[in-house]
């Protein structure tokens, strides 16, 4: 029997591929006409890992998921249209009866569920909505592919788009599928994850592992992206794992876990990739690789100054190849660096040499920035350590959609 882990993506396909993975997805009045409330099961019982948002304020479902994934886990539920975020003690007791009401519907203990929330900060769930919207969900839960892109659209909020992916592999001689879902626009520059990401595989791996795994990919993947510079208050990543496909287990340190990583981060980081794709008002996709940075701590700050820079971001909206706005975020990151050893690249095209300009063709530049996805390249020449990151532009319309985002 090969023990070897092997896997490709599949095209069309969602969280449903994943054995013994039910989904629903229904309109319970959070939102005026879409679905706004997913609920998720699984036949089996799945080891739980999570990454949450680091920001101070926390809303109440963050608190329970810290709380439970230690636990095995039978269901999820996430509804959108409200964040349940600065909501006192109420917002707590309402997180918990969502759980509970959720374990009622599926004859499982309110310990076995997870509960997430994404959308307006300050406003208390209407939780007569949201009970009657949990009953029919646990009604309608099935394991079709219509319903894994029902639910993957109702955790929607600016969204224009829902965010999927999903993967068949084999392992032990054994079939076996790995699928996400997730949602962000707007308030991402993620200090853990991103706004809401969830994963699920049927392979039998432990929760110590997975939560390391899971760690590990998410701080190459999610932690690498921004849009905005704003990191949430319900930021939140989780994968099941419910060993339904009855391959042998995965360990720590063997090939097949090995590969598994790189699965795991491979569907994070394509994830990633489509929340920013996706941002609020979004034109360009901006993808920075820096290197030759001192270590990586100073790596991911350099980058994120240079992404999360207003002018930056405006730059890139009007496809100004104004690289010393670049320069010049770097700067100011708090890294000791030598700004007179800094090349710069718009795609194959060198715009600054050792922290000077270097003649390039303003025609050829525009050509670049005129592209939906843009390649920049960073060399500090100040160490050996790289990575890639990123982000967006800036553009009129998020302006836009910011102003006036509760009407």
């Amino acid at each position: 029997m090969s023990e070897e882990l092997t896997y490709q993506k599949m095209d069309d396909a969602g969280i449903t591929a994943v054995q013994g993975i039910k989904a629903a997805a229904v309109h319970c009045g959070l939102k005026r006409r879409k679905r706004d409330l997913a609920l998720v099961y699984s036949s089996h019982d799945c080891a739980a890992a999570g990454v949450f948002t680091r920001n101070l304020v926390q809303a109440a479902p963050v608190k329970l998921c810290r709380d439970a994934i230690g636990s095995p886990i039978r269901a999820l539920v996430v509804n959108s249209g409200n964040a349940n975020a600065c909501t006192g003690d109420t917002g707590w007791q309402n997180a918990r009866r969502m759980a509970a009401l959720t374990a009622a519907s599926l004859g499982l203990s309110p310990a076995q569920v997870l509960v997430c929330s994404t959308g307006v900060i300050g406003k208390q769930l209407p939780m007569e909505r949201v009970e009657q919207g949990i009953i029919k969900a646990a009604e309608a839960l099935s394991g079709e592919a219509k319903a894994g892109r029902e639910a993957a659209r109702a955790i929607l909020t600016t969204d224009t788009v829902a965010k999927e992916v999903a993967y068949r592999g084999s392992f032990g001689g054994t079939a076996f599928h790995l699928a996400g879902m997730a949602k962000g626009s707007g308030m991402i520059c993620p200090d853990m994850a991103t706004m809401l990401a969830f994963i699920f595989t049927d392979l039998t791996v432990s929760r110590l592992l997975l939560q390391r795994l899971f760690q590990e990919a998410v701080d190459r993947t999610f932690n690498l992206i921004t849009v905005d510079g704003d990191t949430s208050t319900n930021d939140t990543a989780l994968i099941l794992a419910n060993g339904a496909a009855g391959a042998p287990e995965i360990t720590p340190g063997s090939d097949a876990c090995r590969a598994f990583a790189g699965l795991l981060e491979e569907a994070c980081r394509d994830l990633a990739c489509q929340i920013v794709a996706d941002g609020e008002g979004v034109t360009k996709v901006i993808t920075l690789t820096l290197r030759g940075a001192p270590d990586p701590h100073s790596a991911r700050v350099l980058a994120r100054a240079v992404l999360n820079s207003p002018l930056v971001k405006t730059a890139f909206y009007g496809e100004d190849a104004n690289w010393g706005r670049i320069l010049a975020a770097l700067g100011y990151a708090g890294v000791d660096f030598d700004p007179s050893g800094v090349d710069i690249y718009l795609g194959p095209i060198q715009v600054a040499a050792k922290g000077e300009a270097v003649p390039f063709l303003e025609s050829e530049a525009r050509s670049i920035l005129q592209q939906k996805e843009i390649p920049v390249l960073v060399h500090l020449n100040a160490g050996s350590c790289s990575l890639t990151a990123w982000g967006s532009d800036l553009s009129h319309n998020y302006v836009s959609i910011n102003s006036s985002y509760r009407s």
